[in-house]
């Protein structure tokens, strides 16, 4: 990384490296790598896997310090909201942190420095590159002043999900698979029917009853969270 675009990145996020070689590995996407001769040129898949971990336990730590009386089901949802790959783009994107991310060819042409993946997977790998090179307070301030807002917003919004939204966040989160519905029975009339529907994740499954599919389905999702004790 040049100095002059390293004293952009180092403006845009308020943090001062001290370490320089840390910052630009963060930013090596391997599309760039794997075009490159340099031999032992690293990409960011490594810090990345760091940068997740320092997230998660820097928005644990806030949400129990702001949240003292929730339970642990409704954090882990919380967090799970707040860490998703959507949300971390959009806050690389306050920063521009797409114009500092070195890609391959391929992505350029694909405009991958736009792509959420790319944006989100860099935002959890310059963290890392913070905490290597500050240590865990450097990387809990940058965390904490990036999602000041949002901590203070998320309870609102997370209460108005619906049942199958907090599972599939939750599922997402834990897991990394997705809630499979399936219709078992049909029963009634036709303008009177009723549907039961069975809910299989990760060797969990629940039955919902209602009279529409959504609605069936509604109601296998909150007994799935209840068997998870994630209910409020």
């Amino acid at each position: 990384m040049e100095p002059d675009e390293l004293h952009n990145l180092e403006k845009s996020i308020s943090y001062q490296f001290i370490n320089p070689d840390l910052p630009a590995e963060a930013l090596r996407h391997s599309s760039f790598v794997n075009e490159q001769t340099t031999i032992g040129l690293r990409d960011n898949e490594r810090f990345e896997f760091l940068g997740d971990a320092v997230l998660n336990l820097v928005i644990g730590n806030l949400l129990m310090e702001k949240y003292p009386d929730l339970r642990e089901g409704d954090l882990s949802r919380m967090r799970a909201n707040l860490v998703n790959e959507s949300t971390l783009a959009s806050i690389a994107r306050t920063v521009e942190l797409g114009k500092f991310i070195q890609l391959g060819r391929g992505e350029i042409q694909t405009h991958g420095q736009d792509k959420n993946s790319i944006l989100a997977d860099a935002f959890e790998a310059l963290i890392a590159a913070i905490y290597l090179d500050n240590g865990f307070e450097a990387a809990f301030a940058f965390i904490a002043g990036r999602f000041q807002t949002r901590l203070s917003s998320i309870i609102h919004s997370s209460s108005n999900h619906d049942y199958k939204s907090r599972l599939q966040e939750l599922a997402q989160f834990t897991c990394k698979s997705t809630p499979q519905y399936k219709i078992i029975k049909e029963s009634g009339p036709d303008h009177d029917k009723v549907f039961n529907v069975r809910l299989t994740i990760q060797g969990l499954n629940a039955e919902g009853r209602g009279k529409s599919k959504k609605s069936a389905e509604q109601d296998a999702a909150r007994q799935a969270l209840e068997l998870l004790e994630l209910e409020e």
